[in-house]
């Protein structure tokens, strides 16, 4: 099924578990650190946070989190290896992520130090270090190619599949928009040239919905770089996109419940993207945001949390 929403302005611990401070732990799955988060009640449905590419769990705000543990369920967010406070993988190259694209694009075989199935290992290896059988899975971006992984590789573990502003297999964007995903060649110690760079890539990627928020890019990106600012980590999930095979043979087999949420106006994974998703999995809805780009603003979170209500 498909739907169209057209958002108003006026629309508003287990032995591998070592704490960290409230909420927040470190677990050991999959032979690595990760660093997680959990909001809510322990003993409500677990809902499994997904982030995209390069980005830390804290792109899942607060508020967005509480709001959806408000509405009754275990919400569970985590740092991705590579990014935040998880394992970084520095040990390897962090490659031509350039090359790589061109690569894809001619159709070759692109080398990658991990994969997406491996992240999607890692994402099930933090439900085990929780003690948690099965969870709803939702997955943002490159979390939503992870997530299709864990539905693929573990359809047990998943109670429910969200896919949002994702795609089966790799599907060329415009070049503009594609350099977005480059990190700026500056002096990691030059902050302004880093939120500069950030809050362009930000706009760019933003939809015609809203008007785009110059600060709210700042502080999410100022708030980033603090925590944690690793973007070789971001080059290696770009290069282990590229290397991932097509999903959508995998993704003929998923048998949850399963909701695609897509942008219009999303010029970095192209609305083809959420097309072919919900058309690869049986009984998939998919509702599109018109207008949206590649982002999830505060002012479309009601939309977010009221459409998935269903699923999760």
């Amino acid at each position: 099924t498909t739907e169209i929403y057209t958002l108003s302005l006026h629309d508003a611990l287990p032995i591998s578990v070592r704490q960290r401070g409230v909420g927040m732990v470190q677990v050991q799955a999959n032979e690595i650190s990760i660093e997680v988060e959990e909001f809510g009640d322990p003993g409500d449905p677990p809902v499994l946070l997904i982030a995209g590419l390069g980005a830390q769990m804290t792109v899942w705000r607060d508020d967005f989190c509480r709001r959806l543990a408000d509405r009754g369920h275990r919400v569970i967010r985590f740092d991705n290896r590579d990014v935040g406070l998880s394992t970084w993988f520095d040990n390897q190259p962090a490659g031509d992520l350039i090359a790589a694209l061109f690569t894809a694009l001619e159709g070759g075989r692109v080398e990658s130090a991990y994969s997406l199935g491996d992240m999607a290992d890692d994402a099930v290896g933090v439900l085990d270090a929780l003690g948690i059988d099965s969870a709803h899975v939702y997955g943002w971006s490159l979390g939503g190619m992870v997530a299709q992984h864990v539905a693929i590789r573990h359809p047990q573990r998943v109670r429910s599949l969200t896919s949002s502003q994702s795609m089966p297999r790799f599907i060329p964007m415009p070049t503009e928009v594609a350099l977005t995903l480059v990190p700026p060649e500056a002096d990691p110690d030059d902050r302004d040239t880093l939120v500069a760079a950030g809050v362009e890539a930000a706009r760019i990627c933003a939809g015609t919905l809203l008007p785009f928020d110059d600060e709210d890019a700042r502080r999410e990106i100022e708030d980033a770089i603090d925590r944690a600012w690793h973007p070789e980590g971001g080059i290696r999930q770009a290069v282990a996109a590229l290397a991932d095979d097509d999903r959508t043979p995998g993704l003929r087999n998923v048998r949850v419940p399963t909701l695609v949420l897509h942008g219009t106006a999303d010029p970095l994974i192209l609305p083809e993207g959420g097309q072919e998703t919900a058309d690869a999995i049986p009984g998939a809805e998919l509702v599109w945001i018109d207008g949206l780009g590649h982002e999830m603003p505060e002012a479309v979170w009601p939309l977010f949390l009221e459409i998935g209500r269903a699923h999760v």
